[in-house]
């Protein structure tokens, strides 16, 4: 677990979020990012000053404009380039869900984050493939890698811890916003899994019939 939070009293319960589409955070996943707007600079600044927690949120339509449900991760890693970018590393952390935007004068966008309901997220992960088809899993995404002509580390994905295998495929490829928030939602390890395995699928066979497949 990150910076020895083992519950959900010992998050900030005011963050500040950093709104992308298509991009999610998971728990002990890793994010790297290539800062470069002037107001984001300035997050990273305030947060490497401070707790080092940032809020990874998908932009949605809406009042807010934010999903109700976004992602906490702490700053692992920094660099800055010769021409001013900040090259960060996220480790997911928990969760959370959006209780309330926090009026501010800061340059990017703070709000309140409620992560009660997330507060397995800091639990250790699992170690064993119980209640997940993993077999199912790779063969979804075999053919969904055939239909781009694209492979990977078969046996690296064989054997790698369930968590691990699930929401670094959750984070890295490149589905529709939508389905990247369905795969951040889903209420447990197992769930993501079947979603995941599920639009792999969709996607594989989408190809496979000669349609646009449904990804940016």
């Amino acid at each position: 677990m990150a910076q020895g939070y083992v519950k959900a009293a010992d998050l900030p319960q005011v963050i500040p979020v950093f709104p992308l589409p298509g991009v999610i955070l998971l728990p002990r996943g890793q994010l790297p990012l290539n800062i470069f707007e002037p107001r984001y600079l300035n997050m990273i600044d305030d947060a490497m000053a401070g707790d080092r927690i940032i809020g990874m949120v998908q932009p949605q339509l809406g009042p807010q404009g934010l999903s109700p449900i976004g992602c906490a991760g702490r700053i692992t890693s920094f660099a800055e380039t010769s021409d001013g970018r900040y090259l960060i590393t996220l480790t997911g952390c928990a969760r959370f869900r959006l209780a309330s935007e926090i009026p501010t004068q800061t340059p990017y966008r703070q709000i309140r984050a409620d992560f009660g309901p997330f507060e397995t997220d800091l639990s250790p992960p699992p170690v064993d493939d119980i209640g997940l088809d993993r077999d199912g899993l790779l063969d979804a995404l075999r053919a969904y890698l055939e239909t781009r002509g694209l492979d990977i580390d078969w046996d690296t994905a064989e054997t790698a811890p369930p968590e691990a295998l699930v929401n670094s495929l959750s984070m890295a490829l490149p589905f529709d916003p939508p389905e990247k928030q369905a795969l951040l939602e889903a209420a447990s390890l197992t769930d993501r899994s079947a979603v995941l395995t599920a639009l792999l699928t969709i996607d594989a066979a989408s190809d496979g019939d000669g349609e646009a497949p449904s990804m940016q």
